[in-house]
């Protein structure tokens, strides 16, 4: 019986002391005393060592799946986190050169007509209707930007009827500032109304802006709307004239 056990031993990937508690379970198998208490001895021996690794197997599986989920929970609320918490003026830094100048000197139109008629204590009609006209134009170019924006692949605007319609609005603003050609006042407070609606659907409808978009559509909006008001008030206090009267 000695030697059945030794050659049992020997199928692959059963432990010695599992085979011979099989052994001994058998009928009509003697063993010595000594043997029993060696295996006994074998197999309390190599329990515990079996057990203590795996136990550290298994740690150390929890901890990474644990450290893998806390990671990605971590990263999800970050994201979340910074998308409610919108942006900061100081994001402007992060912007491409080209963004940030072409955005900036897009303001000059705007800014140079209150400027002029502030130097030269005159309200010229024309540079009005030309500040308002430009005006109208920024309003169109943002609902087409916001247009393209959703139309690819994967964007995370879908091309549904919101955003394609909230899209078309600033278009059609821009359309009826221009009607009011008789009326330069109204037609600057249409142009201010788009230029408003373009900015809340930047900043609240629309996600995946990121936050430098955000913070220069903030300010290029601020400056183009004061200059308009700055347009309006200059029309109430100063005399008018007409553009070639500028030298006199």
């Amino acid at each position: 019986m000695l030697w059945c056990a030794s050659t049992r031993r020997v199928v692959s990937g059963v432990p010695l002391w599992s085979c011979l508690q099989q052994t001994l379970r058998s009928p009509g198998c003697t063993l010595k005393p000594q043997l029993w208490h060696h295996s006994q001895a074998f197999s309390l021996l190599s329990q515990p060592k079996l057990t203590s690794t795996s136990k550290v197997l298994s740690s150390r599986t929890v901890s990474v799946h644990g450290s893998r989920l806390c990671h990605r929970d971590s990263q999800n609320t970050s994201e979340r986190a910074q998308g409610k918490a919108g942006f900061s003026l100081k994001s402007l830094s992060q912007a491409p050169k080209p963004a940030l100048y072409l955005g900036f000197s897009g303001l000059i139109p705007f800014m140079s007509t209150p400027l002029l008629m502030a130097a030269t204590q005159s309200f010229y009609p024309v540079l009005a209707y030309a500040q308002m006209v430009y005006g109208a134009a920024i309003v169109s170019f943002l609902g087409g930007a916001r247009w393209g924006f959703a139309i690819p692949a994967g964007s995370p605007a879908q091309p549904d009827w919101m955003n394609l319609g909230n899209s078309v609005i600033p278009s059609l603003l821009a359309w009826m500032a221009l009607l009011c050609k008789d009326n330069i006042t109204e037609g600057a407070l249409v142009v201010m109304m788009g230029l408003g609606l373009s900015l809340h659907y930047d900043l609240t409808l629309l996600p995946g802006y990121p936050s430098w978009f955000k913070a220069m559509r903030t300010v290029l909006t601020l400056v183009a709307t004061f200059s308009l008001v700055a347009t309006l008030a200059l029309k109430q206090v100063c005399p008018e004239k007409k553009l070639g009267q500028i030298q006199n």
